[in-house]
């Protein structure tokens, strides 16, 4: 489904979109019914009929439900059904890793040769889990710490 400023999904209006990738949309929205602002993930239309992938995404809303860490997003709900899959999340707001280190315009460009910002191992101790973390979807703050903006792909 692709997602245009304005649309609802039940109680979701889309507000802007943050980004995409091979399985989903992500788009900022206004979660109507308790007033804030919320991050939807919505997969794609080809998407929505490989039931494979469809379990995947089902896998990665269990295990996002499963973390609580200061350095992942929350999620808050979960949708599952024709014609549409989507996430729920908190909505993680700043520039991204990705916009630090090739220095947007307006942002201090840190050293960030050979480190690894803290919060980009959280959630990844356990050996089922495996996560893609591009600099695109990763939001650091003044302590040198990440949170994911959309939610990372689980195998």
């Amino acid at each position: 489904m692709s997602l245009a400023t304005g649309m609802r999904l039940g109680a979701y209006e889309i507000v802007a979109p943050l980004g995409a990738g091979g399985m989903g949309q992500v788009s900022r929205a206004d979660d109507t019914r308790l007033n804030r602002d919320v991050a939807l993930k919505v997969l794609l239309d080809a998407v929505v009929g490989d039931p494979e992938r469809v379990a995947r995404f089902t896998r990665e809303a269990h295990v996002l439900a499963s973390l609580n860490h200061p350095h992942i997003a929350h999620l808050y709900g979960f949708e599952a059904g024709a014609p549409t899959a989507f996430l729920v999340m908190e909505l993680v707001e700043g520039p991204t890793l990705a916009d630090v280190i090739h220095g947007a315009p307006g942002l201090p460009r840190p050293e960030t040769r050979g480190r690894q910002p803290r919060g980009t191992s959280a959630g990844s101790e356990d050996p089922a889990l495996h996560v893609n973390r591009p600099t695109a979807s990763l939001v650091p703050n003044q302590m040198d710490e990440v949170r994911p903006r959309m939610a990372a792909r689980y195998d």
